[in-house]
């Protein structure tokens, strides 16, 4: 053969074509999807017209007249042909799932679909290159299929049942779902055998498919990711309800963890002559922060119940025996005094020094939407929440923070009186609110005759203000506050205790 006869003989042609092609798409390719994609399906179609141009149909049946030696590289070249259009369309599933933007849970949908495909060819080369019936080859191994089918009835049923749920999509993956025999956790993986389940004590949980198809299951991510609690809590019966009923709004108002819609709402279940039951429904963001916000919710009725003076109801079998010694109430206390009982900035007073502060303790009173302090205004008092909320909220720009929400027993302005730093944000009332006030003129007695309570007050909002540091990145109004000495020496500037400066 001359080297225009060899260049131009259809079998060296496809068979070149066929090995250039196999480099570069399983080698230099091999990483990535898209090109390999392209080049795949240009391939292919270069592939087809060539054997077409050369009067080769790889769906039809070879010529008869042809050699023994053309009938083996023509069969070689439908063969080839063939791999190339599944690979081709497999190709397009794999990618079809990246472009989706979202993992298949352990890809079982698109492996059921690459095995059709790859059937689908082999039945095609059986068929058009080797001439064999197909029929009669799908009626001799239904007998085989139907042996492993009985053997494998398990394995097949939960192979069945994960493309069943693949299908139905009652979960993905990052969903946390309950079984109704209890079994809780985040799915993160599903397979052809199993689903796997990672629980809160951080195990791996195996459910087979099988299982869980024919389960009852909770998706506690789904329809999105907020989830919904409910709680109940039990008061005195010597309260008007709908006097409760306002309190546990103020409550639900007070929270910072909980959703603001929907809005929470306030049910009052029962009542008799020895408690008022409530149940307080609300929404949370995720799972995630659910023990969180129950444990905010218990301290902020707790709260708000001793600041409204209205007690918890006590069980019947906790009630003390007659003749049983009880410990004294608080009830006898002022407001303003069990308010400095619960303020850790005073917890080191003694009786008589908590007695001055509590005579000398201002009431004020504000009104939904009133603003109590302006942001970076220097207060020259501390105020201490009796009821009601606030809200504490923080201009930067053009954005708005909300830094938090003051509950009954929070207090606010120690950073201006203590440390002469401006307020952080503006504190605004969202509903009838009930402040106490020190003024700096009361507390500046208390600390010329303690020295020793700078020190004390200096580590308490030290250690508030890390606590609340990251709040605060960018403000320059409380620097110096996170540093102790530098607090302690500003204290006793501000309240002109410069003589007592340690040596």
């Amino acid at each position: 053969m001359t080297f225009l006869e060899t260049v131009t003989d259809p079998i060296i042609q496809a068979g070149t074509l066929a090995a250039t092609g196999a480099i570069v798409s399983r080698v230099a390719l091999r990483n990535n999807p898209r090109l390999h994609l392209i080049f795949q399906v240009t391939f292919f179609i270069v592939l087809t017209t060539l054997l077409l141009y050369h009067g080769i149909v790889p769906y039809e049946a070879g010529p008869p007249t042809a050699s023994a030696v053309q009938k083996v590289f023509i069969g070689i070249a439908k063969v080839i042909w063939w791999i190339n259009a599944a690979w081709a369309l497999v190709g397009f599933a794999r990618v079809f799932l990246i472009f989706e933007r979202r993992p298949r849970e352990g890809r079982l949908i698109q492996d059921l679909v690459v095995g059709i495909i790859y059937l689908g060819a082999v039945l095609s080369v059986v068929a058009n290159v080797f001439s064999l019936p197909v029929g009669t080859l799908i009626a001799t191994s239904g007998v085989l299929a139907i042996i492993l089918g009985l053997a494998l009835q398990s394995t097949l049923s939960d192979v069945f049942s994960g493309i069943a749920l693949n299908l139905g999509r009652p979960y993905v993956i990052g969903d946390l779902i309950v079984l109704s025999d209890g079994t809780e956790g985040r799915v993160v993986e599903t397979n052809w055998r199993a689903t796997h389940l990672l629980n809160s004590r951080n195990d791996l949980v195996i459910v087979p498919n099988s299982d869980l198809a024919k389960a009852r299951l909770i998706n506690i991510s789904s329809p999105d990711r907020s989830h919904g609690i409910s709680l109940t809590v039990r008061f005195a019966g010597t309260t008007l309800p709908s006097a409760i009923v306002d309190m546990m709004h103020s409550v639900l108002l007070s929270s910072t963890t909980i959703l603001n819609q929907p809005e929470p709402f306030i049910q009052i279940k029962s009542l008799d002559g020895s408690a008022v039951e409530l149940e307080l429904s609300f929404r949370i963001a995720d799972i995630a922060v659910a023990a969180t916000a129950q444990n905010e919710i218990f301290d902020l009725i707790y709260r708000h119940s001793m600041a409204a003076g209205i007690p918890l109801a006590t069980p019947v079998v906790l009630q003390p025996a007659s003749g049983a010694k009880t410990e004294p109430s608080a009830g006898n206390r002022s407001s303003q005094m069990r308010l400095l009982d619960a303020i850790p900035l005073f917890k080191t007073l003694t009786e008589d020094e908590k007695e001055i502060l509590a005579k000398s303790m201002s009431r004020r009173t504000y009104r939904k939407s009133d603003v109590v302090a302006e942001q970076g205004s220097e207060m020259q008092s501390l105020l201490i929440v009796r009821s009601g909320v606030l809200v504490v909220t923080r201009e930067e720009g053009r954005r708005k923070l909300e830094l938090g929400k003051l509950a009954p027993g929070d207090y606010f302005g120690e950073a201006s009186l203590l440390a002469g730093a401006g307020e952080p944000g503006t504190v605004r009332a969202l509903a009838s609110t009930v402040v106490y006030e020190i003024a700096k003129s009361t507390l500046a007695p208390l600390l010329h005759d303690r020295p020793s309570l700078v020190d004390e007050l200096g580590l308490i909002l030290c250690r508030r203000a890390q606590s609340e540091k990251h709040l605060f990145e960018n403000s320059t109004e409380i620097a110096g506050i996170h540093a102790m000495p530098g607090l302690v020496k500003k204290i006793r500037l501000l309240f002109e205790l410069s003589h007592l400066e340690r040596n």
